[in-house]
């Protein structure tokens, strides 16, 4: 896959979810994980994480969106449940973004969705759990950019020529 994500969480609280997230980040990929204004032990979230991914991914902890220091060139996106946002089926990822989600209990703040360059939701009935989230987003982001070929048009999987191997 070309390009490069990170994925991080404002205001995130629960040291599981952010365990969660760490851990789904790095199985998938990500270039750095970050939070915004986080209340949370790294030691806790330490206990959900036991791939110990901030010893191979980086995690970036800014106070506020105001100090986000995100590459040049790297879209951020904005993940929530909002009726101006785009559903994640129908959005075409940037090739070098980074993805916010809000809070366990809220919504991202006004300052976090200003810097947003695109706003994306995930169409359920009501939210879902903080990494759960994180890990559609990055699942949809693999599937789009990961280069796979198109589904086959029945059920199961493509088939083979014969005398080919997996």
């Amino acid at each position: 896959m070309r390009g490069y994500f990170g994925v991080g969480a404002e205001r995130i609280s629960k040291a599981m979810n952010l365990g969660a997230v760490l851990r789904t980040a790095h199985a998938f990929g990500a270039s750095f994980v970050f939070t915004v204004g986080a209340r949370h032990s790294l030691r806790e979230a330490e206990r959900a994480d036991t791939s110990k991914s901030t010893e191979h991914v980086p995690l970036y902890e800014w106070a506020s969106p105001d100090q986000m220091a995100l590459p040049k060139g790297c879209a951020l996106v904005g993940v929530e449940l909002d009726p101006h946002a785009v559903d994640l089926p129908a959005f075409r990822h940037p090739l070098n973004a980074a993805y916010i989600l809000g809070p366990e209990k809220g919504d991202l703040s006004d300052e976090a969705k200003a810097r947003c360059a695109h706003l994306v939701k995930i169409p359920t009935k009501f939210c879902v759990n903080l990494s759960v989230a994180a890990a559609i987003v990055m699942y949809d982001r693999m599937l789009s950019l990961g280069g796979f070929p198109p589904r086959p048009v029945g059920s199961g999987a493509a088939r083979r020529p014969a005398g080919r191997r997996a």
